[in-house]
């Protein structure tokens, strides 16, 4: 597990790889058929429903599994901070001049933003989606080996999308040791203590670019070495694949009957 995180906001692959390769919860041995179908329905579910209560109970219930598998859930409101600060700068220009009853108004020169009770809710209803997906995302992750992951790449994607997605993750770590390196010896010599906020901004810019380049020299030393290994392109698995057993198929029946309950009974949802 990587301890020396720029961010303790940025999810630590190191550590779910290492709760994917060492949890025995019953999430972890059912078949990752069946949590990748899991996964594929919560975000369908997402994208039909609207309903408040309907996604506050879907997040209740993601929370409920995490924490009852042992997975961090401290670390879990650790990372979702990215995720509600992305939702919120986007959200902040679409909440304004809603239809509904108005809460409060605020009034400038040549135009007026008045903020209803819809656009409250639609501030709740991303913000929940972009939760309920993270924690659903990491539910699969954290529960699924690498080995299987590998396999159903390979299995669902066609060449060269597949080998793009295996080498994409082998090199991420990579890239994030060098990204945690670089803003550790950034931070040493004074970095952090920077005041101005254009100045930050303009330094870690340089940092990332200075990374992007450096990433291409890395990415073809990277190569060398593979290829000095016998790799010739395609990347194939032998592992074995847990494969969905009966109760795997009463689960998806269960998926299929609640989309389908949903969009005929939810799609207007409760926006009011």
């Amino acid at each position: 597990m990587n301890n020396s995180q720029a961010s303790g906001h940025i999810p630590d692959l190191d550590l779910i790889t290492y709760y994917s390769e060492n949890s025995y919860s019953f999430l972890s041995k059912a078949s990752p058929w069946i949590k990748l179908i899991g996964l594929i329905a919560i975000i369908l579910i997402l994208t039909i429903v609207k309903s408040v209560e309907v996604l506050v109970a879907l997040y209740a219930l993601l929370l409920l599994l995490y924490w009852q598998i042992g997975l961090p859930v401290r670390k879990l409101f650790d990372w979702c901070l990215l995720p509600v600060l992305f939702v919120l700068s986007l959200v902040i220009l679409l909440m304004w001049n809603e239809t509904g009853v108005p809460l409060f108004s605020l009034k400038f020169f040549w135009f007026s933003l008045t903020l209803t009770d819809n656009g409250l809710l639609l501030v709740v209803r991303l913000l929940l989606k972009a939760l309920i997906s993270m924690t659903s995302s990491l539910l699969f992750l954290m529960t699924t080996k690498y080995a299987y992951l590998s396999v159903m790449i390979y299995r669902i994607f066609p060449f060269p999308i597949d080998q793009i997605f295996l080498m994409s993750y082998r090199f991420l770590f990579i890239t994030l040791d060098m990204v945690d390196s670089m803003i550790r010896a950034f931070k040493s010599r004074g970095g952090g203590l920077i005041k101005s906020v254009v100045r930050q901004s303009q330094t870690f810019a340089e940092i990332f670019a200075l990374v992007f380049i450096r990433s291409y020299d890395q990415a073809e030393r990277v190569n060398k070495a593979m290829e000095s290994r016998g790799y010739d392109g395609t990347y194939t698995t032998s592992t074995e694949v847990p494969q969905m057993k009966p109760i795997d198929y009463i689960v998806l029946l269960v998926f299929l009957v609640v989309i389908i309950y949903l969009l005929l009974f939810h799609n207007s949802s409760i926006s009011r």
